[in-house]
């Protein structure tokens, strides 16, 4: 399969009628990470979940493709399969529904009938992938996130998207409630996705999380748009400076779009 490009432009985003997303564009492509950063309420979290298509998030102009074809015309389960994926903000818990079961649907769903995977196959996959995780055996028998701490949801959303190899892995605010070695075990996880066939989008406050998963591009967004677009090095300006110097050099007041972060 050929290294996917995924293109968004235009995006405009609304939630219970107030414009959050404000034309958008972006273009990621295999064996990219794309960081995308910006103070809270510009509606980072917001693009990721209309992304996937969260019904609460009214896509109300633009267009979104992988590889050419439209993502918007797909429902969620269709994007799921064609190889996007999130780690969201706030994972959410579900009970009854084991994390090893959830996988092994989820994973048989992306493979298609007629090519399931062997479970004995898939529980040392699994097992490999917690070890990786420092994640104990016994979270696998576990309910989806009951119960977890902030981190251990976190590290489950990674282990999601390692057990599944997506094609586009959007990243929202992963490092949110981690300590230092947790990050860098989940850091780890994703540097060993990187290839031409994933791209990447990570969402973060703090150029923190960028020491560990090293971007290609870096993009300031701000009242739900990009408004600067560079290298590492701008991550890096935006933790010593602040927004403050971004927001003054581009006239921009101190407005937020959205209570999201």
């Amino acid at each position: 399969m050929a290294a996917p490009v995924f293109q968004i432009e235009d995006l405009h985003v609304s939630v219970e009628g107030k414009e959050i997303v404000r034309g958008l564009h972006l273009t990621l492509r295999g064996g990219e990470v794309h960081a995308i950063m910006g103070p809270n309420g510009t509606g980072k979290s917001t693009l990721a979940s209309a992304l996937m298509g969260h019904p609460a998030y009214e896509v109300t102009g633009g267009r979104v493709t992988l590889d050419g074809e439209d993502v918007l015309a797909m429902s969620v389960d269709e994007r799921a399969r064609r190889g996007m994926f999130l780690a969201m903000q706030y994972p959410a818990e579900v009970p009854g529904v084991s994390n090893a079961n959830f996988l092994r649907t989820a994973l048989n769903a992306r493979r298609g009938e007629g090519h399931e995977i062997p479970v004995l196959k898939f529980h040392r996959q699994l097992q490999e992938k917690m070890r990786q995780l420092n994640i104990d055996l016994s979270f696998a028998e576990r309910y989806l996130n009951e119960g977890f701490s902030g981190g251990e949801k976190k590290r489950n959303e990674i282990l999601q998207m390692v057990m599944l190899q997506p094609r586009v892995a959007i990243l929202d605010e992963i490092d949110s409630g981690l300590d230092i070695d947790a990050l860098k075990v989940v850091a780890d996880a994703v540097n060993s996705l990187r290839s031409p066939d994933v791209t990447f989008l990570v969402i973060t406050h703090y150029q923190r999380l960028l020491q560990y998963i090293v971007p290609d591009f870096v993009h300031v967004m701000m009242q739900g748009r990009i408004v600067r677009s560079g290298g590492r090095e701008l991550a890096q300006k935006l933790e010593a400076n602040g927004y403050d110097w971004l927001k003054q050099e581009l006239g921009i007041e101190d407005e937020t779009v959205g209570a999201e972060a």
